[in-house]
C-alpha cells in the first residue's frame, strides 16, 4: 500500500510538471506566432498599444481551445494506464 501511494505522489508531482512544461511552451509558441502575424501584417511595426491589444486577444482565444485543453491527456492517460496494468495484474 506504501508503495501505491508512492507511485501516487511522485506521478503526480511527475504529470505536474510535465504539464506546467508543455503549457508553458505551448502558449510561447502561440504567442511567437501571433507576433509573427503582428510583423507580417504590419511591417513598420504599427502601433504598439494595438500590437499588445492584439496579441492579448489571441492568447484568450487560445485559451479556450481545443489544443490548450488537450494538455490534460498529460494527467489522463498515464492515470488510465497505471488503473488498466492494476486491473489487469490483478484479475490473471
Amino acid at each position: 500500500m506504501i508503495a501505491f501511494l508512492r507511485l501516487a505522489v511522485f506521478g503526480l508531482v511527475g504529470m505536474t510538471i510535465a504539464y506546467w512544461l508543455l503549457r508553458i511552451y505551448f502558449r510561447s509558441t502561440q504567442r511567437e506566432e501571433l507576433e509573427k502575424d503582428w510583423a507580417a501584417e504590419h511591417p513598420d511595426g504599427g502601433d504598439p498599444d494595438e500590437r499588445d491589444a492584439y496579441i492579448e486577444v489571441g492568447m484568450e482565444s487560445y485559451g479556450r481551445s481545443l489544443r490548450s485543453r488537450l494538455i490534460w491527456l498529460v494527467y489522463v492517460i498515464p492515470t488510465l494506464a497505471v488503473l488498466v496494468l492494476l486491473f489487469l495484474m490483478n484479475q490473471y
